[in-house]
Order: C-alpha cells, then sequence, then structure tokens
C-alpha cells in the first residue's frame, strides 16, 4: 500500500478510494454552492474548483482570483468537503494556504522548481499533476523536489498526456499511473476529465482505474456545462458523477475498497514516500 495523505476529513491513499469533483472554474458564489452541494449529496469525497486558472488562450476566463476564497471558505463550510485548488506561483501560496485542504500543481507547472520547492517549505498537501508531456520518470522527480523539502505529503495525479491523436483531448495513461504507484509508494489519483475531453469516456475511465488498484479520481462537475465559462465539454453533471460513484462501489468492492475516507489519519514517520532512484 502507499502511504497515506490526509486532507482536511479526508484521506488517500489507504483503503479508500477518493472522488474529488467540482467545477474546472469559481464563477459565482451561486453556482459554487450549488455544485458543491451536489457533488456531496452524489457521495464525494472533496471538492475542486478553480481559483486562480492558467489559460492557453489569454483571452479567456482567467479565474476569479482572491475575490474567490470566500466562496471557496463557503462551499467548505456548507459541505464539510475538504477543497482542492491549484496553485501557479509561489507568491499564491500564502494566499490559498489558509482556504484549501490541499494545493494542487497543474500540468503546466509540474517543471517549475521554484514553485515545487516553496511548496516543500510547507506543510500542507500536494497533488501533482503529470506534465503534458513529462515521461514518468521526470513526474517522479518533481515529486521528489517537495519531498527532499520536508513535505512528504504528496499525491500523484495522472491527467493525460499528449499523443499522436485527435480524438481524445490527451492520452489517459493508466499504465504508467500504476507504475508511478509501484515505483514511489505514492498515492495515484487519475484525472479523465482532461485525460479524454470527452464527457462520455468518464465513467469507463474512473472504472478502469478502480479496477486498477488506483487511489482516487478527479473529475470536473458543473451544473451546467453547456453554459460552463471553462471546460463545459468534458464536465459532468451532478446526476451523471452520482451514477459513476453508483458504479463504482461493485468494482471497487472486488479490490477490497470503498468510495470514501476516514475522518482522521495519523502519518507515521515510517509511512513516508520511498523514491526510487531515478538519476
Amino acid at each position: 500500500m502507499p502511504q497515506t495523505v490526509a486532507f482536511g476529513r479526508a484521506a488517500v491513499g489507504g483503503t479508500a478510494f477518493v472522488v474529488v469533483a467540482g467545477p474546472c472554474s469559481i464563477e459565482s458564489r451561486t453556482q459554487l454552492l450549488e455544485v458543491a452541494r451536489e457533488v456531496r449529496a452524489a457521495g464525494a469525497t472533496a471538492l475542486r474548483g478553480g481559483v486562480f486558472k492558467m489559460r492557453t488562450d489569454p483571452k479567456d476566463f482567467q479565474g476569479l482570483g482572491q475575490e474567490a476564497l470566500p466562496l471557496v471558505d463557503a462551499a467548505r463550510q456548507a459541505t464539510g468537503l475538504p477543497f482542492v485548488v491549484e496553485v501557479t506561483s509561489p507568491e499564491q501560496i500564502g494566499i490559498l494556504a489558509d482556504h484549501v485542504d490541499m494545493l494542487q500543481v497543474g500540468s503546466r507547472n509540474m517543471h517549475n522548481t521554484t514553485l515545487l520547492n516553496e511548496l516543500g517549505r510547507i506543510r500542507k498537501p500536494i497533488l501533482l499533476k503529470r506534465g503534458l508531456a513529462a515521461r514518468l520518470r521526470e513526474w517522479l522527480l518533481a515529486a521528489e523536489y517537495i519531498v527532499r523539502g520536508g513535505n512528504q505529503d504528496v499525491v500523484l495525479c495522472e491527467r493525460g498526456i499528449r499523443t499522436f491523436g485527435d480524438e481524445t483531448r490527451n492520452t489517459l495513461d493508466l499504465a504508467g499511473a500504476v507504475w508511478a504507484r509501484q515505483q514511489s509508494r505514492l498515492p495515484v489519483l487519475v484525472d479523465p476529465s482532461h485525460g479524454t475531453g470527452r464527457r462520455e469516456l468518464i465513467a469507463p475511465m474512473c472504472m478502469a482505474a478502480a479496477a486498477a488498484g488506483l487511489d482516487g479520481v478527479m473529475v470536473e462537475v458543473h451544473h451546467d456545462p453547456d453554459h460552463a465559462m471553462s471546460d463545459g465539454f468534458q464536465s459532468l453533471r451532478p446526476n451523471e458523477l452520482a451514477d459513476i460513484i453508483a458504479a463504482l462501489r461493485p468494482v471497487l468492492r472486488g479490490v477490497g475498497r470503498d468510495v470514501g475516507g476516514p475522518a482522521v489519519v495519523s502519518r507515521d514517520v515510517s509511512t513516508a514516500p520511498q523514491m526510487t532512484e531515478l538519476g
């Protein structure tokens, strides 16, 4: 088993399979609270939502920034669920840290060693997404920057890599995700929303991740995907998330797990990740 990483009232890496769900971008108080309540009702473990957004097109919505933080606070209070938010620069760490339960390093920043070093100095769990063209060894070495800084609470997330096809947004590397878990003892999540870019493929990839023994999924959910300000085309509706979680349970029982997580986890230093030498 990998190490266990506690975040808020949840934990990843134990016998529970975590489901992190929420909108790509936080757009308004009404939007976030509606999605948060429905995500909780569906059975999700934790919330996600973008505050500072890194977008390819500078004309696209860049997120509400600091204006979103009171909305994050309200969603956490209303649901009791932990919240995961992407941090895009070292300067944002202090801004976000008191409002969230886990900081996410997005695909574009996996190679940002300045950011990784700073995250190694804090005591906040980190979700490290694989870079869009990163080799598996590079992904683990990025995690090692954080671990060597003193922060042992790192979770990996496979979100798909760019290959030669365009039928899906990216190529979701499930075999690579399993390899990373075997080599590092870090918990590994899968993001089939970015990994496929196709709403109809999210459920099968969630089932595959569960059957492969991975530790959870991160999916985008919006109450009105057709009018979402970002990534609506790959966002689930709340009822679709509920259906996926219901379908996951028999698959997870087959591998001795279930959706959810313990409320409190104490991490023994003996469970710190044993990073494979990749020099």
